[in-house]
């Protein structure tokens, strides 16, 4: 790791000028003024599809058992479904006065590490980029291969090598696109959310076509509040759990702040008008599934959509498989995109070798941090235990949203005139740390050896900050060893440093009531 990059973040190079910089050279001056840095191409819409296509992926289709299972009733499910969405809002709120705050790439991470410093950042990163991103890529890849194949092996599991060629496939191919086109990524992650929101509309158009002819008696207050067992206050905290999860990706369009078109003004409205939605159709797709199926047909299935075609759609019930795989393929995409944008945001900020805060000279997109991602995630296919891995991380995965948050209010205190073009009144980050705090209790409790080994994962960071990124007096031979790796990475890759405007580096401390130059005005239009 480099932790000497003053340099590298105004774009030079400790390699020397290598093949990449010479052909970034010779291309400007074919093409004039264009600069190799990150490119604003995430509108509005675009900024939309990535929330939303980052947050429905298969938990709707998979997680109504779950929160059913622990609710014990259909009423409580869906006011289970309903808070899940609350409290997603109220955490993209504080997020959204983070990203316009702070309006750097990289998410959790960027913040973190701008309001507590370098080391809790890094433990941050660590455990992502080792273990959390990885892990969830290959989950989600894992759900796509099995639903493509079901059709083909139809009367058994799909055998275990085929899922885990057509994922790592999937992952390649969509490696590819991402590498090549900042664009393409994200008219593929358009489609793919577009196509989401339809498969979940003919979910719902036909469960109220089934409420409209009267299938509605799982749904009347008497029946849906009518409880066999009365749940226990640990039984609900896991139906919030279950809930959580399938809401899970509601923060990462923070993680390309830098690539949104006017961020100040796209990341919140696109924050405000993507959880909302989610949880509108979330709700809806709910309650079409029990206007058609029983609490007990809910409970016996292992995926509640595809059992919810099987039995009212006939013939077209291969739309639900269908529509899972092609969700999950976005997903993938989406995932692909914003962890990327992590590896490059920790790499710049001298977390990470430097290779990985290098861009294409001509796509501008960061193919090295895209390589890494997929073959950490192709690494973790390999090995098999993914969702065991994914319990441990899950538990850092949710600590970390309440250490943002509370920097939020840390920030307010510490830099109380610092300019914020977005400031949410304080009761919504107490509201959800109070809420974070509870499910956190409940899970350490619950699940201790879970909670332990993923606390455990975390802190294996601690000796490799501080010996890869704080130790600054290494051997020669180390940075002579770094640096030919970097102009090997540069000769591959074909990738640069990018050109970072002075102002974009700018530190968020360094500002008062007016961040310097072209911020204020952005923030006036």
């Amino acid at each position: 790791m480099n932790a000497e990059r003053g340099e590298d973040r105004s774009g030079g190079s400790s390699t020397g000028p290598g093949l990449a910089d010479m052909e970034a050279q010779k291309d400007g001056k074919e093409r004039g003024p264009d600069r190799v840095t990150l490119k604003k191409e995430i509108g509005l819409l675009s900024a939309c599809t990535i929330i939303i296509g980052n947050i429905i992926g298969s938990g709707i289709f998979i997680s109504p058992k779950g929160v059913l299972e622990h609710s014990g009733s259909v009423g409580l499910a869906l006011v289970v479904w309903l808070l899940g969405g609350c409290i997603a809002a109220l955490g993209s709120l504080c997020y959204a006065e983070l990203g316009v705050t702070i309006p750097k790439s990289g998410g959790d991470y960027s913040y973190v590490t701008e309001i507590f410093g370098g080391l809790m950042g890094f433990l941050l990163l660590w455990s992502a980029v080792l273990i959390m991103y990885p892990t969830t890529l290959a989950v989600i890849a894992l759900t796509f291969s099995s639903y493509v194949l079901q059709p083909v092996f139809p009367n058994c599991v799909p055998p275990y090598m085929a899922t885990r060629m057509l994922s790592a496939t999937c992952l390649l191919l969509l490696t590819w696109v991402n590498c090549s086109s900042v664009r393409m990524a994200t008219r593929i992650q358009d489609v793919f959310t577009v196509g989401k929101l339809m498969a979940l509309g003919l979910i719902i158009v036909v469960g109220l076509v089934q409420i409209c002819n009267g299938n509605y008696e799982a749904l009347t207050p008497q029946v849906a509040f009518s409880l066999d067992r009365t749940p226990s206050v640990g039984q609900i905290a896991l139906a919030f759990l279950q809930a959580s999860f399938a809401f899970s990706g509601w923060n990462f369009l923070n993680y390309v702040t830098e690539e949104v078109v006017e961020p100040r003004r796209n990341l919140p409205r696109a924050i405000y008008i993507s959880i909302p939605l989610v949880t509108f159709v979330y709700t809806l797709t709910n309650i079409a599934y029990f206007s058609s199926m029983s609490p007990e047909e809910l409970l016996s299935s292992n995926a509640v959509a595809v059992t919810f075609g099987e039995k009212l759609l006939g013939v077209f019930s291969v739309i639900m498989p269908i529509s899972v795989a092609l969700s999950t393929f976005g997903g993938i995409n989406g995932y692909l995109f914003t962890s990327s944008r992590l590896c490059f945001s920790g790499a710049r900020e001298g977390h990470l070798p430097s290779l990985l805060a290098m861009i294409h000279y001509k796509n501008c997109t960061p193919i090295p941090a895209l390589l890494v991602c997929c073959i950490a995630t192709i690494v973790i296919l390999c090995i098999g235990e993914t969702h065991n891995l994914i319990n441990y991380v899950s538990f850092i995965n949710y600590l970390s949203y309440g250490v943002t948050i509370a920097g939020l209010l840390y920030y307010r205190w510490k830099k109380p005139n610092l300019f914020r073009p977005i400031k949410v009144n304080l009761l919504v980050p107490v509201c959800y740390l109070m809420f974070w705090a509870l499910l956190l209790g409940f899970s350490l409790y619950s699940e201790p050896v879970v909670c332990g080994v993923g606390l455990v994962i975390m802190l294996t960071g601690v000796p490799v900050y501080f010996l890869g990124v704080h130790w600054k007096e290494k051997p020669r031979c180390i940075y002579k060893f770094i640096e030919k790796a970097t102009f090997v990475g540069q000769r591959l890759c074909f990738v640069v440093f990018p050109q970072i405007d002075p102002i974009e580096t700018t530190s968020p401390s360094e500002w008062t009531e007016q961040p310097p130059g072209r911020r204020a005005s952005s923030a006036n239009s």
